[in-house]
């Protein structure tokens, strides 16, 4: 016994600081108590020290509005008033659903088709050779570098925005999968086929399941990138659409409906990764133990 706890305190103290080398030595994790108030904490602060720069008029209301008056801009946004509804025409929760909209089927089409590559990726040496400088070339092009020829392909519809949107969110959905593939320990692999499993039974039973965490890392991060290209996505007949109506307030600098619609995808954009968490959790309950 008085071994266990001399290991489990060198473990605890020798130079690391990590919850589970805590747990370990049988001491509470002081950042589980954190994580609830953390998020409050952070958002009082930015709001109390971008409350104070904006009343001491260091700037133009114009470049920092107060917070009053981007309050001014979400109470307008979700009201109608004489012939005025809303902002450009639609209620902000119009605005998000249309982005959400285009974001859920480009995400929805980057999985069906990145999964699927990333196990090829990972599986297969030849078509990695072939298809991974392809999925590297894709990652690296910047929106508004290729989005004038998608209008020029499918005109200024949605689909330009949804083909955007799906090249943003497809190479981290294939790289995830194919590292989890490449992550499989060969152990586990002869392992089954001792047992006699047979290829689709490999793939089903051991590849599959050891490629979800990576998949739904990779479709997490799918998500954000999906969310940081939305204006560009939809500079160009993108209302409704909050990332539109972002776009359309350089022209009358209207800064508080600039700083509302970043606020409002900041939200939606962590909203929809906590369900992703979330679903995390309910599929991969031993990850969150370990």
């Amino acid at each position: 016994m008085r071994a266990d706890r001399t290991v489990s305190k060198s473990v605890a103290t020798d130079g690391l600081d990590l919850p589970w080398a805590r747990r370990l030595a049988g001491h509470s994790d002081p950042s589980r108590r954190f994580r609830g108030v953390g998020p409050i904490v952070a958002i009082a602060l930015v709001g109390g020290i971008w409350s104070l720069v904006a009343y001491l008029q260091i700037w133009s209301e114009i470049i920092l509005p107060t917070p009053d008056r981007v309050w001014s801009a979400l109470v307008e946004s979700v009201t109608s008033e004489g012939g005025r509804r809303g902002l450009s025409g639609h209620y902000l929760w119009e605005h998000v659903g249309a982005s959400l909209w285009r974001i859920i089927r480009g995400v929805f089409w980057a999985a069906a088709f990145g999964a699927p590559l990333g196990l090829g990726l990972g599986l297969f040496r030849t078509f990695q050779a072939v298809a991974e400088p392809i999925v590297g070339f894709l990652r690296s092009l910047p929106p508004l570098g290729y989005f004038s020829l998608l209008i020029i392909w499918f005109g200024i519809d949605d689909t330009s925005k949804v083909w955007l949107l799906f090249i943003a969110a497809f190479p981290p959905i294939a790289i995830g999968v194919a590292a989890g593939v490449a992550s499989i320990q060969p152990e586990r692999v002869k392992a089954a086929l001792t047992l006699g499993a047979t290829r689709r039974d490999l793939v089903r039973h051991t590849i599959l399941p050891s490629t979800l965490p990576d998949l739904l890392t990779g479709l997490r991060v799918a998500i954000g990138f999906a969310w940081t290209t939305i204006v560009a996505a939809e500079t160009s007949n993108g209302i409704p659409g909050i990332g539109g109506l972002a776009w359309a307030t350089k022209k009358e600098l209207r800064s508080d409906v600039a700083i509302l619609c970043v606020i409002v995808i900041g939200v939606v954009a962590v909203l929809m990764d906590l369900v992703i968490r979330l679903i995390e959790r309910r599929l991969l309950p031993w990850r969150r133990r370990s």
